[in-house]
């Protein structure tokens, strides 16, 4: 008799890959062309979330609860903080992605300008 296997609906490949980007999920490596960054704990998470979300704008409290959990005790600025540092990141590759800001709305992961 056979197992069978049987993948979970919401099933997600170790890698996400958004034009020139791609993250190692299960290692927390962000490569571009020839270059790696590690990424670790909520900036992981974010970048994770972000390219898989390429392209669509989510509010800081959306970022907040998808990414800290409602009942976090941590402060809005933190959002600020890890978008912050995933620019840096995101710059130090030279990637044509960057996080844009989408003044009074929230963040997106899209090619530069």
């Amino acid at each position: 008799m056979r197992a069978m296997l049987r993948r979970r609906e919401n099933y997600l490949p170790g890698t996400v890959t958004v034009d020139d980007l791609t993250l190692d999920k299960s290692n927390g490596e962000l490569q571009c062309q020839n270059r790696t960054i590690r990424l670790t704990g909520k900036a992981l998470q974010m970048m994770t979330f972000f390219m898989e979300n390429p392209r669509i704008v989510f509010s800081v409290q959306t970022l907040m609860d998808r990414i800290w959990g409602w009942e976090a005790e941590a402060e809005i600025n933190v959002v600020w903080v890890n978008i912050s540092t995933l620019r840096k990141k995101l710059q130090e590759l030279g990637t044509v992605m960057e996080i844009r800001a989408h003044r009074g709305t929230g963040y997106s992961l899209e090619k530069k300008a």
